[in-house]
């Protein structure tokens, strides 16, 4: 499995936001802007609050298993795994969101929040992509606690036979 690479999120992030920029100026030029929904940043700070619990979570049962502390509750590689893979889908996904929510939020604040509407509008938008930062940090740190340890480099063989 690959790891994340901090550029491929910080890309997604900005080409949904100028794609979302775009769209929201062009949008708003023929009509009302569509509005940033109230659950979007609650949704993202939920989803990162999952990821940083499974982290804690699987930190604390593989520190006990590496100390071999009686009575410690191994981690099966497969919900390793799977914990991995969803912090990795969700991160992608959460960098999407921010950049979409982050370009809306660039577009409010340059025409002007004048209005109570907008002014709300760029809020949640902000939220959201302080949410999305957040499940992109859990999501990168769930993935730090369950990385195999490197290889020593001889083959798994003892240097002492």
């Amino acid at each position: 499995m690959k790891q994340l690479h901090i550029k491929v999120l910080v890309g997604l992030f900005l080409a949904a936001g100028v794609l979302a920029w775009g769209g929201a100026r062009l949008w708003d030029s023929f009509g009302t802007l569509p509005s940033v929904p109230v659950a979007a940043p609650i949704v993202l700070a939920l989803i990162a609050a999952v990821l940083a619990a499974t982290a804690f979570s699987l930190r604390s049962r593989l520190r006990a298993q590496r100390e071999r502390r009686p009575g410690a509750k191994g981690v099966d590689p497969l919900v390793a795994a799977r914990a991995v893979v969803f912090g990795q889908a969700s991160a992608l996904v959460a960098s999407l969101v921010a950049g979409l929510y982050g370009g809306v939020g660039v577009f409010l604040l340059t025409a002007g929040l004048e209005v109570t509407a907008r002014r709300d509008q760029a809020i949640y938008a902000g939220l959201s992509v302080l949410a999305g930062a957040a499940v992109v940090a859990a999501a990168i740190f769930l993935e730090r606690v369950c990385k195999l340890p490197d290889d020593d480099g001889n083959g798994g063989v003892d240097a002492a036979v």
